[in-house]
């Protein structure tokens, strides 16, 4: 968890992520990232707001990081950054009950992905249900597990779809890429949710169809789900092989795929 308070504290996180600052209010959470200069994912987190502060919920392993990057920009605007590990985060869904007295929000990326509580660390359930298995279900990326630090585009794991973009706000950190990429139609792979059959390969390993290899495994669960790189086009209904597993791609109803690949 990463904090930002002063009276400057949305303009200034305003011009280097890539949503819509402004939108995040007391129970209306922004979905963003942080990116290179060149386009390049760094790091995506949700953004919660109070009254006093901006709230970064982001990977626990990250934020030391996200906290490090954030404040070389900081120059004279009116804004403190600081990692909160004393704070956590929850996850619910399919009807749970938000806790008492939390930071929440509902998850902005889909409906049905439920909704995020920022908490006290020490009174964070001992469990959290089977978040992997929920995301992996809904064909959602969770950072670092899907995604390549200083490799990936965000419209790679859809963060078009997904909201996680601002087209209207201005510019950012990578914004010329981001938008490059969308409207000359640069994109050549999409992180796509997958049904496993077989042994759950590890991140990494090729995935092939026939002889020709068209992507890598990323992050997987033990029931039969998963998430591929796939280079496009994708064809839903192919299977392909991936260490001693078959992969299914299985395209959720929010992706939208172009019809043949980017030249």
């Amino acid at each position: 968890m990463v904090e930002l308070t002063g009276e400057d504290r949305v303009s200034f996180l305003q011009g280097l992520v890539s949503n819509d600052v402004a939108r995040a209010t007391p129970g209306h959470a922004v979905w963003a990232a942080l990116l290179t200069p060149q386009g390049k994912w760094l790091a995506d987190f949700f953004i919660l707001a109070t009254p006093e502060a901006l709230l970064l919920d982001c990977a626990a392993a990250q934020a030391e990081m996200l906290a490090q990057r954030l404040s070389r920009f900081r120059l004279r605007a009116k804004v403190a950054l600081a990692a909160r590990p004393d704070l956590g985060v929850l996850a619910g869904w399919g009807g749970a009950a938000v806790p008492q007295g939390a930071i929440a929000a509902p998850d902005p990326r889909l409906p049905e992905a439920g909704w995020r509580a920022i908490l006290p660390a020490a009174d964070l359930p001992a469990g959290n249900g089977d978040y992997a298995r929920h995301r992996l279900a809904l064909g959602l990326p969770d950072g670092a597990p899907d995604l390549e630090p200083e490799k990936s585009v965000l419209l790679e794991a859809g963060f078009d779809e997904l909201d996680g973009i601002s087209w209207s706000k201005g510019c950012y950190m990578g914004q010329e890429l981001t938008a490059r990429t969308k409207y000359r139609g640069l994109l050549k792979r999409r992180l796509v949710p997958v049904d496993v059959q077989g042994p759950l390969p590890a991140p990494g390993t090729p995935i092939r169809r026939g002889e020709a290899e068209v992507g890598e495994m990323r992050s997987g669960h033990a029931e039969g789900l998963g998430l591929a790189l796939l280079r496009l086009p994708i064809l839903g209904d192919e299977a392909l092989t991936c260490g001693e597993a078959t992969l299914m791609p299985r395209i959720p109803h929010w992706m939208r795929l172009p019809e043949k690949a980017a030249p």
